[in-house]
C-alpha cells in the first residue's frame, strides 16, 4: 500500500460545499490523496498516525497573488506607501536584482508559505526580466514541496514585448508544459487604460497557450475602470481571470467582473497599508463575485493567510459600523462572518486557480493538501468553541502543527520536514549584500523611505506606457 497518514480525533473543517464540520473525526491520507473523511477510521498498516485532538484538521490555505521575489527584504519597505513601492521597484533598484537574486526571494517564500500552513500560492513574478530569472524562479519553487503557480511578469517591459518574444515562448516549452499539478502557469501583467490597448498582444498569447492572466486592476493612480473595459470590449474578459484588488472601480467594472465569471484577490493588508484603495469586499458580495485572499509582498507585511483572514474582517466591519454611524444607526449583526474567510483563504483559492477538483477541502479523491492546527504549549488553543473563528482571530503561524502536501508530511510537530532552511538564508544574504554593495550605504538606507523624483512619476507609475490618464494626484 501507497504511504499513509491518518490524522485522528481532530475537530475538521472540510470546507466541503456544505461547510460540514466534523469533532473527534478522522483524516486518512493514502498516497497522494485523501482516502476517508470520518469518525473511528482504521489505520492501515505502516501509517503515520498523527494525534489531533484539541486541534483543528483544515485544507492547506491557498494564496492567490504573492511577489515572492521580494521576500528577500522582507521588512525593508515598511513605511512605504505604493508610489515609493513603485519607484523603489519599477524605477530604480528592481533592475539591480539578478537571476539569483529572484531564485533567494522565491526559495525562502516558497519555505515560509509552507511553514504558515499555504500549501498553494501564486507566484506573481513581476521581476523576470531575462529568461535566466525566470528559471530561476521555477528552480527555487521546484526546490521546496508545496503546490505553486508560477504567475510570469516583468515589469521592467511592456507586456506585448516579453509576451510575444521568442524567448518567452521557448521558456514556457521547457519549463511550464508538463502537465504538472505541484506547478501551474499564469500570465501577470496590467492593463493601464491606454485607449491603443497595447496589452491586447499579450492577452491573445495567452489565449493561445490557454493560460489564465492574473492583472492587478482598480488600483488607485494605476489602473482603473477603463482598462477593465478595453478587456471586456476585446473580450478578454474569462472565468479564469483573477483580477487582484479592485478596490477603485465602480459599479461599471463590478458589473462586467461577475457577469463574465472573473474572480477576485484581494490583499487587506496591502490595500489598508500603501493605497490601492479600501478593501472591496462588500462591493464584491453585493456583486456576488467570487473572492480569494492573498498576503502581496513580505518587503511590507506577513507572509501568511491567518493575517489575511483577520484584517480582511476587520475592514469590512469597520466599515459597516462607520457607515452606521454615519446615518446615525447600529449594526446589530455583521455581514461577513469568520466561516466566510476561511472559505476565501481554501475553496475562494482553489475556485479563483481552476483547481478546485483538486485541493481546497477535505474530501475523498481530493489531492492530500492537510494542515492541523495544534499547539499544546499555547494558551491560545484552548478552548475551540467557535472554530472558523479561532483559525481567523486566534491562531496563528505558530500554531501549525503538520503539514501535508500531495500527502507528503512537509511539517511535523512544528518544525518543517526536509527543507534546508540555512541555504536559504545564505542565499538571501548574498542577495542583501549585493544591493547594498551595489547601491551604496546610504542610498540602501534612504531606500527606506526614497523620494519621489519629480522627473520620472507621471501620472500612471506603470512605466512601460507613455499614456497619461490625466486623472491620479501625487501628493507627497
Amino acid at each position: 500500500m501507497a504511504d499513509s497518514v491518518l490524522f485522528r480525533n481532530g475537530t475538521v473543517l472540510t470546507m466541503d460545499d456544505q461547510h460540514t464540520v466534523l469533532t473527534g473525526a478522522d483524516v486518512l491520507v493514502v498516497g497522494e490523496r485523501i482516502a476517508e473523511v470520518g469518525t473511528g477510521l482504521t489505520a492501515p498498516d505502516g501509517a503515520t498516525v498523527i494525534d489531533a485532538s484539541g486541534g483543528i484538521v483544515m485544507p492547506g490555505m491557498i494564496d492567490t497573488h504573492r511577489h515572492m521575489w521580494q521576500t528577500a527584504m522582507r521588512g525593508y519597505g515598511a513605511d512605504w506607501t505604493l508610489t515609493q513601492y513603485f519607484v523603489w521597484y519599477y524605477l530604480e533598484s528592481g533592475k539591480l536584482f539578478r537571476p539569483e537574486d529572484v531564485y533567494a526571494g522565491n526559495l525562502l517564500a516558497a519555505i515560509e508559505a509552507i511553514d504558515a500552513g499555504v500549501t498553494t500560492t501564486v507566484d506573481w513574478s513581476h521581476g523576470l526580466q531575462t529568461p535566466q530569472h525566470a528559471d530561476a524562479a521555477v528552480d527555487a519553487l521546484q526546490a521546496v514541496p508545496g503546490r505553486f503557480v508560477l504567475a510570469y511578469g516583468n515589469i521592467q517591459q511592456g507586456p506585448w514585448e516579453w509576451a510575444t518574444s521568442p524567448e518567452f515562448r521557448d521558456f514556457v516549452n521547457r519549463r511550464l508544459s508538463g502537465g504538472d499539478d505541484m506547478l501551474g502557469f499564469q500570465m501577470a501583467f496590467d492593463v493601464t487604460g491606454d485607449p491603443s490597448f497595447p496589452e491586447k498582444a499579450a492577452f491573445e498569447v495567452a489565449r493561445e497557450l490557454g493560460v489564465p492572466v492574473t492583472t492587478h486592476a482598480g488600483v488607485w493612480g494605476a489602473t482603473n475602470d477603463d482598462g477593465i473595459r478595453l478587456m471586456h470590449e476585446n473580450g478578454f474578459m474569462t472565468p479564469q481571470t483573477v483580477y487582484v484588488h479592485a478596490a477603485t472601480l465602480t459599479h461599471d467594472s463590478y458589473h462586467r467582473i461577475a457577469a463574465t465569471g472573473g474572480s477576485v484577490s484581494v490583499s487587506t493588508e496591502s490595500e489598508q497599508s500603501a493605497g490601492q484603495g479600501y478593501p472591496p469586499t462588500w462591493m464584491l458580495r453585493d456583486h456576488g463575485i467570487p473572492v480569494s485572499l492573498s498576503m502581496d509582498t513580505s518587503v511590507w507585511w506577513s507572509g501568511d493567510l491567518f493575517s489575511a483572514m483577520r484584517t480582511t474582517l476587520g475592514a469590512d466591519r469597520s466599515r459597516e459600523h462607520m457607515e452606521a454611524h454615519g446615518r446615525a444607526e447600529t449594526v446589530t449583526h455583521v455581514h461577513l462572518r469568520a466561516e466566510q474567510v476561511v472559505d476565501w483563504a481554501t475553496r475562494g483559492g482553489s475556485k479563483a486557480l481552476g483547481l478546485d477538483s483538486l485541493v481546497g477541502s477535505l474530501e475523498p479523491g481530493k489531492k492530500a493538501d492537510v494542515v492541523l492546527l495544534k499547539n499544546d504549549h499555547s494558551p491560545v488553543m484552548t478552548p475551540i468553541l467557535h472554530p472558523y473563528g479561532h483559525v481567523a482571530f486566534q491562531a496563528q503561524r505558530g500554531d501549525v502543527d503538520t503539514v501535508v502536501i500531495n500527502g507528503r508530511i512537509v511539517k511535523r510537530d512544528g518544525r518543517l520536514v526536509g527543507v534546508d532552511l540555512a541555504a536559504a538564508r545564505t542565499a538571501v544574504e548574498r542577495t542583501i549584500e549585493h544591493l547594498r554593495s551595489t547601491m551604496g550605504e546610504e542610498a540602501w538606507l534612504k531606500g527606506m523611505n526614497p523620494d519621489i523624483p519629480e522627473t520620472k512619476v507621471m501620472d500612471n507609475p506603470y512605466t512601460y506606457t507613455e499614456w497619461d490618464a490625466g486623472s491620479a494626484q501625487w501628493k507627497h
